[in-house]
């Protein structure tokens, strides 16, 4: 009889630690869901921008300068959002992400200031459609973060949890990293598109 209350008991301890072990796995693979709808528009974002700088180059040509800028930070927020992609919520990755899509959207706020000064651009219907399909899309980036950092919030909530933290500890279930943004105050504000 004692054997079976014996047996009983380590049988709750292990279905426990499973039950413990699974959720954590869900909150895991629910924020690496949500950073997998922020690839999906940021991929979207890096395909429209050498559309955008072709219009302008058209109009632009003494602004090589700025130009090269744009085509160098959404270089880099490829290259940084493919090391993210490999492993959503390291903390690495993540300030690398947050660092590279802050310079693009400071050059892109450049590239829209300087395009005011161009009346034929301004005027331009491709470049007008695909400022409106940019802003379309830094909005579904903006809500895809938050979905994202609410997951990872989660996930980060579950994980510290008493009895939740031994198991994470035992089965290696690290913190994740909120996407945080690294722009100053003014790189923050949005960009003025006025047509």
């Amino acid at each position: 009889m004692t054997f079976l209350i014996i047996l009983g008991i380590i049988a709750v301890f292990v279905f426990w630690i499973i039950a413990i072990y699974n959720s954590l796995v869900t909150f895991r693979n629910r924020y690496k869901n949500a950073f997998a709808q922020i690839d999906v528009q940021l991929k979207r974002r890096y395909d429209l921008i050498p559309n955008l700088v072709e219009v302008v180059k058209k109009y632009m040509a003494h602004e090589r300068e700025t130009l090269e800028a744009v085509i160098r930070a959404r270089n880099a927020a490829v290259t940084a959002s493919n090391t993210a992609s490999g492993n959503p919520g390291d903390p690495a990755a993540m300030q690398g992400l947050s660092s590279a899509e802050g310079l693009l959207s400071g050059a892109l706020g450049k590239l829209f200031a300087l395009s005011e000064s161009y009346p034929d651009l301004k005027a331009n219907q491709n470049m007008a459609q695909l400022q409106e399909e940019l802003s379309s899309t830094e909005n579904r980036v903006a809500f895809a973060r938050q979905a994202f950092n609410d997951a990872v919030m989660g996930y980060n909530i579950a994980r510290e949890k008493f009895p939740n933290t031994i198991i994470a500890g035992m089965f290696n279930f690290s913190e994740a990293q909120l996407l945080e943004s690294t722009e100053s105050p003014e790189e923050k504000k949005a960009p003025k598109v006025a047509f």
